[in-house]
């Protein structure tokens, strides 16, 4: 058998497992933050709000991005389920440190102000650069 596919079919098991693995936790960290957000993301996005829509997609790969520079770094599953702990929490963090700054933040992003949105946008991607480039060392 070509090298190649020997090791295709070697890798894909852990590939699926590995993947599967990170994108539940992915969407149970997605899910824990909305749960724990003052306003409901996923209502807001339904009823068309933009402002809630970029603050969720912010969230959500403020999770994955960390994530993903485990996967690249590290073959331990309790490597993978730590850090994706630790991207739900400091996206919290993220959200409560804008919330300080910007004062009323959940009521702007559901009345849909988009300069609060952004702000925490930048704040939740900033979060997960940099926590993603210490991961990789």
């Amino acid at each position: 058998m070509d090298p190649a596919l020997q090791a295709y079919m070697t890798g894909l098991p852990i590939f699926l497992f590995h993947g599967t693995l990170a994108l539940l936790l992915w969407s149970a960290g997605i899910g824990i933050y909305v749960l724990l957000t003052p306003h409901n993301e996923f209502k807001l996005v339904r009823e068309g709000n933009v402002a809630a829509g970029l603050t969720l997609g912010a969230a959500a790969l403020g999770i994955a991005i960390p994530m993903a520079a485990t996967l690249s770094t590290s073959h331990s599953i309790l490597d993978l389920v730590i850090w994706g702990a630790t991207s739900l929490i400091l996206q919290l963090a993220a959200f409560r440190a804008v919330d300080m700054l910007v004062k009323d933040l959940s009521s702007r992003i559901t009345k849909g102000e988009m300069a609060a949105a952004v702000v925490l946008t930048g704040i939740k991607l900033g979060t997960a650069l940099i926590t993603s480039a210490a991961l990789m060392g």
